[in-house]
């Protein structure tokens, strides 16, 4: 196979990023983009819908999430200086993947960031009234884009104890959850029994089990933050090429422990759509300031997880950039070695996202959630496909460079493609995801058009 046009551009000396992040900041920031409002308090729909059997739809959707990060780490660990997990998709499928599968993490995580600052200014609000929810977001939003100004290690540490205390609270959580549930601190025994008495393990069927996958796995995607990452870590591409299935699977323990201990101890039937279920379990268990305590961990949460927005969509523009598929500015480096203009304009962005949901947050920002809703499984496609064809020119020009494999190659990316397909093809026959799917697409074609003019107009260039 051919990749010499697909390969990416080598930075210059004085546009590369500085490597002063530990791994325990790497780990920290993975941890930081994923776990947010959409553990602690949207799983709550997940509970809702599906009853108990939700922990398996939570197991199944971090399987698929656990092939995709192996097929990312074959890769890493093969290419050591293709580092930005986009670029796999460009050297592997070509120059339009690469443009495509950028723009489309950039485009999912500005939104993520806006998503984020309206949870965080909720809670504030609250506690806060005479502060409108607008008004705290933009200067959350402000003060979190200062942070991402400062140098990446200033950053990075930063965010290793934002992340850090919600990891703590996460495993606090499971281990007085589980205290109660075994009946070791519960006055009437073992709780195990809600698993199945309220309709069963599965009250809604087994198919919906299935179809709970395709809600449950947007809220376990972003491990490959880690890649991203890496390209400002101290340590090598196979330290972080194992980093991202480690914390992977840490992540994955959390999410299927901390759902199995609430449906453990709360009747499934009883949970709030739209409140924390960690904060209704922390009610039976006799805890009086529950809700205090759970947003108190789910502001943290979603700033930390608002904090690696800001970051992880500054890394995707610079990457865009330096391949020619953005703004050539966006390659600049602060004296702080960080891409500034990438972050004011991600901010920006986010602004612009922000202020939609208050001016028009039945359409304009309801439209850019939604097409939200299937990019990050557009993208895992992507990266699966070109798994796939490095797999096979690796192992028939460098099979030595394969120092990590994906599993059960080549069953596992196959696998990791017919779950993900089957996601889709899911949301496109549901009544309430049909919608996310089909604007999901229109974006994904609105930026494919782009890649279609950007050639069209560099081709005139090199012709006059």
């Amino acid at each position: 196979m051919d990749t010499s046009l697909a390969t990416p551009h080598a930075g210059t000396g004085a546009n590369e990023l500085s490597r002063t992040l530990k791994s325990r900041h790497v780990s920290m920031i993975t941890f930081g983009g994923i776990i947010g409002a959409g553990l602690f308090v949207g799983s709550s729909t997940a509970i809702s819908t599906i009853g108990p059997a939700a922990v398996i739809s939570y197991a199944l959707a971090g399987f698929l999430v656990l092939l995709v990060m192996r097929m990312i780490s074959e890769m890493a660990m093969a290419m050591p200086g293709v580092q930005i997990f986009p670029d796999f998709a460009r050297t592997g499928v070509g120059n339009w993947a690469g443009f495509l599968v950028g723009w489309l993490y950039w485009y999912f995580w500005v939104v993520v960031i806006a998503i984020e600052a309206i949870a965080g200014a909720k809670i504030i609000n609250s506690w806060f009234p005479m502060l409108e929810i607008w008004e705290i977001g933009v200067v959350l939003m402000a003060i979190l884009t200062a942070v991402n100004l400062m140098s990446a290690k200033s950053y990075g540490e930063f965010e290793f104890w934002f992340a850090s205390t919600k990891v703590v609270a996460i495993i606090v959580f499971i281990l007085a959850a589980a205290a109660y549930a075994t009946g070791i601190t519960s006055p009437s025994g073992p709780t195990f029994s809600n698993l199945t008495e309220h309709g069963g393990f599965a009250p809604a069927g087994i198919a919906v089990i299935f179809v709970g996958v395709s809600t449950t796995i947007f809220s376990l995607c972003g491990a490959e933050i880690a890649t991203l990452a890496a390209a400002e870590s101290e340590d090598g591409a196979s330290t972080i090429a194992r980093m991202t299935i480690s914390v992977s699977t840490r992540i994955l323990i959390f999410f299927v422990l901390s759902i199995l201990m609430i449906v453990s101890i709360v009747p499934w039937n009883e949970i709030e759509v739209g409140a924390s279920p960690f904060a209704q379990a922390l009610r039976v268990m006799g805890y009086p300031a529950a809700d205090l305590i759970m947003n108190s961990i789910v502001l943290v949460a979603v700033l930390s997880c608002l904090n690696s927005g800001i970051y992880i969509t500054s890394r995707a523009m610079f990457g865009l950039a330096k391949n020619g598929d953005a703004p050539q500015s966006c390659v600049q480096l602060s004296k702080a070695k960080v891409p500034a203009r990438a972050i004011l304009i991600a901010s920006l962005f986010s602004y612009f996202a922000l202020a939609a949901s208050v001016l028009s947050p039945d359409r304009v920002f309801n439209f850019l959630v939604n097409a939200s809703g299937a990019i990050m499984l557009f993208i895992y496609l992507l990266i699966a496909w070109a798994q796939l064809r490095l797999r096979a020119d690796f192992e028939a020009t460098a099979p030595e460079k394969l120092k990590l494999k994906m599993w059960f190659h080549p069953y596992g990316t196959w696998t990791a493609i017919a779950g993900m397909v089957g996601v889709l093809v899911l949301m496109g026959v549901s009544t309430s995801h049909s919608i996310e799917l089909w604007t999901s697409v229109l974006v994904a074609a609105l930026f494919l058009a782009g890649y279609w003019v950007k050639c069209r107009v560099q081709a005139k260039q090199r012709k006059s």
